[in-house]
């Protein structure tokens, strides 16, 4: 095996054990691959929310077949196979891995099942489509980063603006330096009800109740610790909000505001990163241990290149009721400043990308006539069924993505010890001064789940 930039074979092997031991990835059995005139065989592995629309998109596409469904929800299970006839079905992916020969899956389900999961996929050969985050945790995502470039299958995170016109356009426009040399990007999002319908106050119910009949709860929790069910705060939307299951609000929205500049401005693993939380989580153990908080500001210290210039600069996140500071949102004066977007602050004027809008060049006087690429528009869904049926390579393969998902969630790590510096060794996958903090980079999985 190639050694890894970023791990070394001896310690990539040593951390992740715990995900990997059981699983052929030096032996990959490749699933068939669909001829010219043939159809893409395919699963969808999580139908409900998210989910559901993901399979539409699959569904859509005229050389696909879905061919098998899972999901933990019957009632959710039945009301997609209505859709796709003849479609076999499954509750627990497990047996759907087992049992069928598809080409490629798709993965929509909460963020802890995503790594167990994929990794199984890409171990018996098939493509996969996963939804972002790439993984819960960073070993997760170096573990299925590296496995996925062994393997060779085609892969896609599920970050959908990436495809765009508009986040097409930013990642050409900073490769071409239109703002100079970058010194700061910062990001946010403050998305209008968040708080209330998504990012939980905690601590979890003291007791909890039986699940719905329809839900094989259990299969839900998969490899996360036993807890009971509670009505209305887990299945089947506010699990983002509980460490157990998801990465906070940046783990999520994170992917797709970083994407565009990641790229642009071909970002590497940070240097060091810091966290900013609310001062009534960070006072509360119990809500510390359980629940992600509903602000956060996080500082990631990046190497300069030739498109950032100097040693170092910074990229910064706000969420909740942390809003970028006013010089920040000054700068785009022609409408309201957007609640989720990245602003790009360089020598020569900024840029700001709106979450799935085209990007602004700041000061629009200045680059009225600064010329722009044009794109054709692009479907993220089926660009990926085109790379499985042999076209061009995708726009968030996993060797793109993975290096970027291991940046966010190593803002969660901050999150997690709030108000300090956390120096990180991206090649050693250490966190030299804070040996404690170490512990956050993966999870000790349920008894009876691990990669099959």
């Amino acid at each position: 095996m190639k050694k890894s930039k970023f791990l070394s074979r001896r310690l990539f092997i040593q951390r992740t054990a715990l995900a990997t031991a059981a699983l052929p990835i030096f032996g990959i059995a490749h699933s068939r691959g669909a001829g010219a005139n043939e159809k893409l065989q395919h699963a969808c592995i999580g139908v409900g929310g998210m989910g559901a629309n993901d399979f539409q998109m699959f569904l859509k596409h005229p050389r696909v077949q879905v061919v098998a469904l899972c999901d933990v929800d019957e009632g959710t299970l039945k009301k997609a196979a209505e859709a796709a006839p003849g479609a076999r079905l499954y509750r627990d992916w497990r047996e759907l891995l087992a049992k069928e020969n598809v080409d490629s899956i798709n993965i929509a389900v909460p963020d802890h099942s995503h790594f167990l999961i994929a990794m199984s996929g890409i171990g018996k050969g098939k493509h996969v489509y996963c939804q972002k985050p790439l993984c819960h945790d960073v070993a997760e995502v170096r573990a299925l980063t590296e496995a996925s470039i062994k393997a060779g299958v085609i892969t896609q995170l599920g970050t959908q603006m990436a495809s765009s016109i508009g986040d097409r356009t930013a990642v050409s426009l900073l490769r071409a330096g239109a703002v100079g040399k970058v010194k700061r990007v910062v990001l946010c999002a403050n998305r209008p009800g968040a708080i209330e319908n998504y990012r939980l106050p905690g601590p979890r119910p003291a007791q909890g109740e039986p699940p719905p009949a329809t839900l094989d709860w259990n299969l839900w929790l998969g490899s996360a610790p036993e807890r009971p069910f509670a009505k209305d705060i887990y299945h089947p939307t506010k699990w983002r909000a509980w460490q157990d299951f998801g990465t906070g609000w940046s783990g999520d929205i994170g992917c797709h505001i970083f994407d565009s500049v990641w790229k642009g401005l071909r970002m590497e693993a940070p240097l060091s990163v810091r966290a900013d939380v609310q001062e009534s989580w960070a006072k509360s153990p119990a809500r510390r241990a359980d629940t992600w908080p509903q602000s956060q500001h996080i500082t990631w210290n990046f190497p300069g290149n030739d498109l950032t210039g100097g040693k170092e600069w910074i990229a910064e996140w706000y969420d909740g009721e942390w809003f970028p500071p006013k010089e920040v949102q000054g700068l785009f004066t022609a409408a309201d400043y957007p609640t989720e977007s990245a602003m790009v602050l360089g020598t020569e004027g900024a840029m700001l990308i709106p979450m799935g809008s085209r990007p602004y060049l700041l000061p629009e006087e200045k680059f009225k006539s600064y010329p722009q690429p044009k794109f054709e528009a692009r479907d993220h869904y089926h660009h990926f069924i085109g790379a499985c049926l042999g076209g061009e390579k995708t726009e968030s393969h996993f060797g793109q993505s993975g290096p970027m998902t291991e940046a966010i969630l190593l803002g969660t790590i901050a999150i997690r010890v709030p108000g300090e510096k956390l120096v990180w060794n991206a090649k050693e996958m250490t966190i030299p001064n804070n040996r404690a903090a170490e512990k956050f980079l993966r999870r000790s999985y349920r008894d009876g789940w691990k990669v099959l």
